[in-house]
């Protein structure tokens, strides 16, 4: 062998030595059917990814996993399944897509992983994972120091270790840690300065959003039990009108809601923050009886949405709030006057909601000028007019215009039009859901998503599931619709 020859083999050789030692120094823990578990049991608490070596997903998550697992090592294990060689494991644990997370403790599983997919996510996640879900408190200091946080914290006194208050309370905190802080005492003296007497557990908003309108620290004094404790944090966390994030929005938007976003900033301008907060607080308060609730957001932070769902430009309103409601049913009104650093434009703009005489915002496209083609363009402005028409049965195609599933069905969706066309009783209809809101209970999460909407039942739609040819749209048609089809015979090739 050349001496080159022999140089490119020992390189070769040390090239695959290290890829073997690299495999040999994964810090993820590779489980199967055998051992996962009596090893799971052996761990409070452990991160374990269900996955299929060909998975896309998941070979992108693979490095970032790996890193995650070496910054976490000695403190939080993650683990990883191959679905493909150890289908009972899977099975067991529901799991049915890659890469799917879980959260085991003791070997139990816990919860889905709903955290970030990056490295420094899982670690920042997982590092809130480990150890107690409530945190032992033993001095006023640290009781200080765990309320003065971000985030809302609870807080559990109690006279004695053995309190069975206690250990109903570490089961509340270990079923909701993923949402919420928790810590406890037994020295109810830590409570005294703050009204505790007796065993209670104590809701402390953050002390960044204190305010003279709602108290900041709410007591709950009723028996423990993981319901009726979620109830009462669920019920008071937020308070009168929290500050909406991205990590907080999907608690927030279950209810009707009015944001006012503006430079929110409790980093570099607490004061100036809350200056305006105070404003939308001081009118909020005397509305609280209508059941609709407050927030404030960073308009920097949405500024795509904002633009996106409510109509706001870039420019808009300056340095002032702007105001958008949503409803829990995806109804959206905007406040178009200024708002004014008195309130009063706020308190007018809520007085003519709650009354109905706002309008709602709607994204629409422009009213087509003629539509007189075989399939009715529909818009967000025309949609009550043509497809809730009580009087006839709608066919409705939601598509994007950039989709090549739409683009393919096109032809036949206007052919079947065609066909239809002398029907005085059908309408074939499509819209663009990319430029155009889309009403309940209409669900669309891919395109084509095509829905049936039978007269007199335009709160029930069915969604359309069958073949894309004109046959089979025909058939679906002969079956469910109110009165007999016309078709065109013209064009009937049948």
């Amino acid at each position: 062998m050349s001496p080159s020859s022999m140089y490119k083999a020992l390189l070769f050789s040390f090239a695959i030595s290290l890829q073997q030692d690299f495999a040999k120094a994964s810090d993820v823990l590779e489980l199967g059917d055998a051992d996962f578990d009596y090893i799971a049991a052996e761990h409070d608490t452990m991160l374990v990814e269900f996955f299929a070596p060909w998975c896309g997903h998941c070979q992108k998550l693979a490095p970032e996993y790996e890193t995650a697992a070496t910054q976490l090592k000695g403190k939080v294990p993650l683990a990883k399944v191959d679905c493909t060689v150890n289908s009972e494991t899977c099975g067991r644990f529901g799991v049915n897509g890659y890469p799917t997370l879980k959260i085991f403790r003791s070997g139990e599983d816990s919860s889905a992983y709903d955290g970030p997919r990056s490295a420094d996510g899982i670690v920042s996640y997982m590092s809130k994972q480990a150890g107690p879900s409530s945190t032992p408190l033993l001095s006023d200091e640290h009781l200080d120091a765990f309320i003065n946080n971000f985030d809302a914290s609870v807080v559990g006194f109690f006279s004695r270790l053995e309190s069975t208050q206690l250990a109903e309370f570490q089961k509340v905190s270990g079923a909701l840690r993923d949402s919420y802080r928790f810590s406890h005492t037994t020295d109810l003296g830590l409570g005294h300065k703050h009204g505790v007497e007796t065993d209670s557990v104590l809701l402390f908003r953050p002390p960044r959003l204190n305010s003279k309108f709602e108290d900041n620290v709410v007591k709950f004094t009723g028996s423990i039990s993981l319901p009726v404790l979620r109830s009462f944090i669920k019920d008071n966390v937020f308070g009168l009108c929290p500050h909406l994030t991205a990590e907080n929005r999907d608690n927030l938007r279950g209810r009707d809601l009015l944001v006012a976003y503006y430079d929110v900033d409790y980093l570099r301008n607490p004061k100036g923050t809350n200056y305006w907060r105070n404003r939308v607080m001081k009118v909020a308060a005397q509305f609280q009886s209508e059941g609709l609730s407050y927030a404030v957001a960073d308009r920097q932070e949405f500024q795509d949405e904002l633009e996106e769902e409510f109509g706001f430009g870039a420019s808009d309103g300056g340095e002032l709030p702007l105001v958008a409601i949503r409803t829990r049913e995806g109804h959206k009104y905007t406040m178009q006057e200024e708002f004014s650093r008195d309130g009063t434009s706020l308190q007018h703009f809520l007085e003519d909601f709650f009354a109905g005489r706002v309008k709602r915002h709607i994204k629409s496209e422009p009213v087509p000028q003629s539509n007189d083609g075989p399939v009715k363009v529909v818009v967000a402005e025309t949609f009550d007019d043509i497809v809730n028409d009580m009087e006839k049965d709608v066919l409705i195609e939601f598509y994007a215009p950039w989709c090549g599933h739409c683009k393919s069905l096109d032809p036949k969706y206007t052919e079947l039009g065609q066909k239809l066309s002398n029907d005085p009783n059908i309408v074939i209809a499509k819209m663009d859901a990319t430029a155009n809101d889309i009403p309940p209970p209409y669900d669309v999460q891919g395109f084509p998503s095509i829905y049936f909407a039978p007269a007199g039942q335009k709160d029930q739609p069915l969604r359309y599931e069958g073949g894309r040819e004109v046959n089979d749209f025909i058939s679906y048609l002969e079956k469910e619709a109110t009165n007999s089809l016309v078709l065109d015979s013209a064009r009937e090739d049948l």
